[in-house]
């Protein structure tokens, strides 16, 4: 099966400040032109790489497209052909500084592909940044996207394997709640003197206002999920006590 070019980049940078950029990036580059088959996508990530050197391109978007070639089969061998080749014929000082960004991009022993860029190869939804801001009210490692800010705000919540939040619960005096749909990977989610719910992509749990819950990660399996905040009167999350680990285990373990 051809594989779908999809980006959100643009959305996710620029969608509030230059919608129509960001329609052009997602949409028309990577939706229509990356997605053409005319050529595979491993040529299309040479071409590239080729254009933004000749324009004398070092920021980011080469690193990102250099880091695309590679894991669309471009090799080591053939990325030093490459600049090599293009350097006669654009100049010296461009290849030096493609050079730099390349040999850190395939000097596999030094920056090899985390865990979490392939899981995020595997989803559709970004991953996001380290969600930093509410770690204390999580066990491992969480990571927080913003999918939507209008209307309703939509999040992509991310939990490293064996990663979970506190007990909580979303207050309101009228509404409330929130929804969760598992995007990627697997998880649980489990309600106060309940059996817990394993969670795959397509998994949607209904949380109504004043439930005591938490949802994480699968022991050995990264998780994401989609949080909606249901709207509602005066609604505001109570955090509660951590999920010990013996918790943990016994809710993530009962269907092995």
């Amino acid at each position: 099966m051809k594989e779908k070019i999809v980006q959100t980049a643009g959305r996710e940078q620029l969608g509030e400040f230059a919608p129509m950029f960001a329609h052009l990036n997602d949409d028309v580059l990577f939706g229509e032109v990356w997605n053409n088959s005319a050529t595979d996508v491993k040529t299309k990530c040479i071409i590239t790489v080729v254009a933004l050197m000749s324009s004398g391109i070092t920021d980011t978007s080469l690193i990102y497209h250099l880091k695309n070639a590679k894991s669309h089969g471009v090799t080591k061998e053939e990325i030093t052909a490459i600049v090599t080749h293009v350097g006669m014929y654009v100049g010296w000082p461009k290849a030096w500084a493609v050079f730099r960004l390349a040999k850190e991009v395939w000097n596999d022993a030094c920056i090899a592909d985390t865990d979490k860029d392939n899981y995020q190869s595997s989803i559709f939804f970004p991953v996001g940044d380290p969600n930093n801001a509410f770690s204390k009210y999580f066990i491992g490692q969480s990571y927080l996207a913003h999918v939507s800010r209008e209307q309703l705000p939509i999040f992509n919540v991310t939990f490293e394997p064996s990663c979970r939040n506190n007990w909580h619960i979303h207050h309101a005096k009228n509404g409330g709640g929130q929804i969760l749909i598992c995007v990627g990977g697997r998880g649980f989610y489990r309600e106060w003197g309940k059996e817990p719910i394993e969670m795959t992509p397509g998994t949607v749990v209904n949380i109504p206002a004043g439930v005591k819950h938490w949802h994480g990660a699968a022991e050995n399996e990264w998780f994401s999920h989609l949080a909606i905040e249901v709207p509602g009167e005066d609604t505001k999350t109570e955090w509660l006590e951590p999920v010990d680990d013996q918790s943990y285990l016994g809710s993530v373990r009962t269907d092995k």
